[in-house]
């Protein structure tokens, strides 16, 4: 497989603080693989050319990880595609067209299972 182009970033979120989790949770989250702006912006253009190297590992404590793609919808939103099959393990990314993807920043998740999450931004990293 080539090497993704430049502007591929590796995004690792972890769970905010919510009434479950006080203190938020670094076992729950996800590590993204996909093409930022300059600004940090998830770029859609970059993405159409190569969306087959836009990567999403969902890790939680006591469940396997899930590893799914990046997916950009005709109406300009973004979710997590785990099994092409299937539309029911689906997870939307809410409002990532409008998120600014830098570390202290916060994004919203809703799982599979229905519930709705925040994460923060830990890390932005350049790819190796």
């Amino acid at each position: 497989m080539s090497r993704p182009p430049a502007s591929f970033r590796h995004i690792h979120l972890e769970l905010a603080r919510e009434s479950d989790h006080p203190a938020g949770d670094n076992a729950h989250g996800y590590d993204i693989l996909a093409p930022l702006t300059a600004d940090g912006f998830l770029d859609a253009e970059e993405w159409r050319a190569h969306r087959d190297k836009c990567r999403v590992r969902r890790f939680r404590p006591d469940d396997d990880d899930l590893i799914g793609r990046l997916k950009h919808s005709q109406g300009g939103k973004w979710y997590i595609d785990y099994d092409p099959d299937r539309d029911d393990d689906d997870e939307r990314a809410l409002h990532f067209e409008n998120e600014q993807f830098r570390p202290g920043e916060y994004v919203a998740i809703r799982e599979n299972d229905g519930t709705t999450h925040t994460f923060r931004v830990v890390a932005v990293r350049m790819l190796d």
